[in-house]
């Protein structure tokens, strides 16, 4: 259980920003989760009326206020069209942080969370076992997505999953820290736990474009997950654990910008460590500030830093036709959009193409796409929809959790389109 005076501290954070919201429903047009359900309580503005008095409803039915709640993406589309700026991401992470301090972390939730996340030693090498034995109760369904299904009666159910790569990143790559090359440019470089033991190539992709252009990197060893599992779940003490651990790893190490691959590591980093940091020592919240700061998505560092641009080549019918997806944290949480689509179309072998909806939630949401399947693959095969209605052959995004949940959909309706991260395709172009 939380300490009391730290809940009534959020409880009234809470409160002095709830009342900026006008209910005005606005959000309802947004909302990936109320397009399938129709619900209020699954919307924006139904969540806020019901933690507007949460004091009195933590006595009345804290689990019910609780499940409510975790009905929701964490995308930010409501945040992002509000017209009153209700900070409504800030809100639904405090809040979920204030009932589980009062209701207590599920025992699975917090084996998870403080059993292993948050001694990422133990929690690779658990992986690295699970890598060699998956095959035991998984098969593969599609070659050119490189997906899987369980066999017999899954856990899983219907998903159409990316198993564990045969080796993490982190055994392929030792920890470096280079020098500035030609650009005089130094950068961190934080992995996170998809890339590190899903998708390796996103990683070796990333270390081939810094060479490239002359970028020193510092890649530091025993690396932990961003802790946005465990914040999305309310668990603030997992989640503390983890950002001291990688302030250990980056805090005192020159470098002029952390880089990472991952939408949703870049927005955690850059805008809910500093806001979950209030019980941090004051010393430990300036280190938050201080890397919150340097903070960048990989696209947003090759144009913006690098210069990286258009090439304009002459089409020919051997260019792949490619398009993207937007994630929700990268485009509606940090406003990054434009770059991506330059680094896309710096390979002169793509022809970019436009989706209809391309910033339209795919869905995934973590937890929530464990917790709530179903709903998680409606919203899903929507953007499926989207995808195929291009006409392209290779969908592209900057976050590897939109990734899994894009596969998932394409693979189950049969998609020949494959699913790249942005800087695999510009990596692919460079000599």
């Amino acid at each position: 259980m939380a300490d009391l005076k730290q809940l009534a501290g959020l409880i009234k954070e809470l409160e002095d920003q709830l009342v900026v919201c006008m209910r005005c429903g606005m959000c309802q047009a947004v909302c990936p989760v109320f397009a399938e359900t129709g619900r209020e309580a699954d919307v924006a503005r139904g969540k806020l009326a019901l933690l507007d008095g949460l004091v009195q409803e933590l006595f009345k039915d804290p689990r019910g206020v609780n499940d409510r709640l975790m009905r929701c993406l964490l995308c930010g589309s409501c945040s992002a069209n509000c017209p009153s700026g209700v900070k409504v991401l800030d809100i639904f992470i405090k809040a979920r942080a204030i009932l589980t301090g009062y209701l207590g972390l599920p025992p699975l939730k917090k084996a998870i969370f403080r059993g292993l996340l948050v001694h990422p030693g133990f929690f690779d090498r658990l992986l690295e076992w699970g890598a060699k034995l998956q095959g035991l109760f998984v098969k593969p369904v599609d070659d050119l997505l490189g997906t899987s299904c369980g066999r017999l009666l899954s856990p899983l159910g219907e998903r159409h999953f990316k198993t564990l790569a045969p080796t993490a990143f982190h055994q392929m790559v030792k920890p470096m820290n280079t020098r500035p090359g030609a650009s005089g440019l130094k950068v961190a470089f934080f992995v996170g736990c998809v890339i590190d033991k899903v998708f390796p190539p996103i990683g070796k992709a990333v270390l081939r474009a810094l060479e490239h252009h002359g970028v020193g990197v510092y890649l530091p060893e025993d690396f932990a997950c961003c802790g946005i599992p465990a914040l999305s779940s309310g668990d603030t003490v997992a989640f503390e654990r983890l950002v001291r651990h990688n302030l250990r790893r980056f805090t005192g190490q020159p470098f002029d910008v952390l880089i990472t691959a991952c939408a949703t590591c870049t927005a955690t980093i850059k805008k809910l460590w500093p806001l979950m940091a209030g019980e941090l020592s004051p010393e430990t919240q300036d280190q938050v500030a201080a890397i919150a700061a340097k903070t960048m998505d990989v696209s947003q560092f090759m144009v913006d830093k690098l210069g990286v641009g258009v090439i304009n080549s002459a089409g020919t019918d051997k260019m792949v036709l490619l398009t993207y997806h937007d994630p929700c944290h990268l485009k509606k949480s940090l406003g990054v959009a434009l770059q991506p689509r330059i680094l896309l179309q710096a390979n002169p072998g793509v022809r970019f193409q436009e989706m209809v909806e391309a910033d339209r939630c795919c869905g995934l949401g973590g937890s929530f796409n464990l917790q709530h399947y179903d709903l998680s693959a409606a919203i899903g095969k929507r953007k499926r929809d989207r995808i195929a209605q291009s006409g392209c052959g290779v969908v592209a995004t900057s976050c590897p959790a939109c990734m899994l949940q894009i596969t998932d959909m394409l693979s189950q309706a049969g998609d020949r389109v494959q699913v790249k991260h942005a800087i695999e395709v510009y990596a692919e172009s460079l000599t």
